[in-house]
C-alpha cells in the first residue's frame, strides 16, 4: 500500500509539472522590461515571450502581437519554441504510459513484472520531460543576464527574468523529482539467481473476487430433545 500512495502522489505531482510546463508555453513573461536609470516610472511594461511580445500599460489596457517571422527570431526563442513542444508532447506520453504501470490500474493484467517495467518507463519519460523544460528556460535566463551586464547593450533593449521563468523552474523540478520517485516505487525482485523489476504481493487490479466460505452444517452441542405424548 505504501508503494502505491508514492506511486498515487508521484503521478499527481508530475501531472501538475507538466500543466505548469504548458501554462510556461503560452505565457508571455519571458523576458519583461528592466527599470534602469533615474527614470523608473514607466507609462508601460514589455513582455516577451517565445510566441508572442505584449504591452501592458498602467491603465489596464494591454495589446499582444505574435512574431511576423520565425527565421528572424534569436536562437534561444527558436530552440525554446522546439523543446518546450516537445517537452508538452513527452508530458502526456509520460501520463499514459504511467496510468498503465502504475499497480491501481488493470492494464498490463496480472504480470507485475510488465507492470513495473512500464511504471519504470513512465518515470524515466518523466525525468526526460522536465530536461524538455529545463534547457530552454536556462537558456533563455542565461540569455537575459549576459545582455543585462553586457555595456554595448542600449538601456532601452536590456530585459529582466519574467514570472514564466521562476515557474518553468519550478516544473521542472517536479517533473524530474516526480519522475525519478516514480522510477524508484518499482523494485528489484530476485527470481532465478537474477534480479528483475517488478511488484512483490499480488495485484490487486484483476484479482478475482474471493470465493464465499460453504456454508457449514449446524451442530447442536445440547442433550437429545424428549419426545413428548
Amino acid at each position: 500500500m505504501v508503494n502505491t500512495g508514492m506511486q498515487l502522489i508521484s503521478f499527481t505531482c508530475a501531472v501538475t509539472g507538466w500543466i505548469m510546463a504548458i501554462a510556461v508555453t503560452a505565457l508571455p513573461q519571458w523576458k519583461v522590461s528592466a527599470f534602469i536609470g533615474s527614470n523608473i516610472l514607466t507609462s508601460e511594461i514589455k513582455w516577451e515571450g517565445i510566441w508572442m511580445n505584449c504591452i501592458y500599460q498602467t491603465t489596464g489596457h494591454m495589446q499582444c502581437k505574435t512574431y511576423d517571422s520565425m527565421l528572424a527570431l534569436p536562437p534561444d526563442i527558436q530552440a525554446a519554441r522546439a523543446l518546450m513542444c516537445v517537452a508538452i508532447f513527452m508530458g502526456w506520453l509520460s501520463c499514459t504510459v504511467s496510468c498503465c504501470g502504475m499497480k491501481c490500474t488493470t492494464c498490463a493484467g496480472d504480470d507485475r513484472r510488465a507492470k513495473a517495467g512500464i511504471a519504470l518507463a513512465g518515470g524515466l519519460l518523466f525525468i526526460l520531460t522536465g530536461l524538455c523544460v529545463l534547457i530552454p528556460v536556462s537558456w533563455t535566463a542565461n540569455t537575459v543576464v549576459q545582455d543585462f551586464y553586457n555595456p554595448n547593450v542600449p538601456l532601452m533593449h536590456k530585459r529582466e527574468l519574467g514570472q514564466a521563468i521562476y515557474l518553468g523552474w519550478a516544473s521542472a523540478v517536479i517533473l524530474m523529482i516526480s519522475g525519478a520517485v516514480l522510477s524508484s516505487t518499482c523494485p528489484l525482485m530476485e527470481r532465478d539467481g537474477r534480479y528483475r523489476r517488478g511488484y512483490a504481493g499480488r495485484s490487486f487490479a484483476n484479482s478475482p473476487a474471493s470465493a464465499p466460505d460453504p456454508p457449514k452444517p449446524i451442530t447442536s452441542n445440547s442433550l437429545p430433545m424428549k419426545e413428548y405424548v
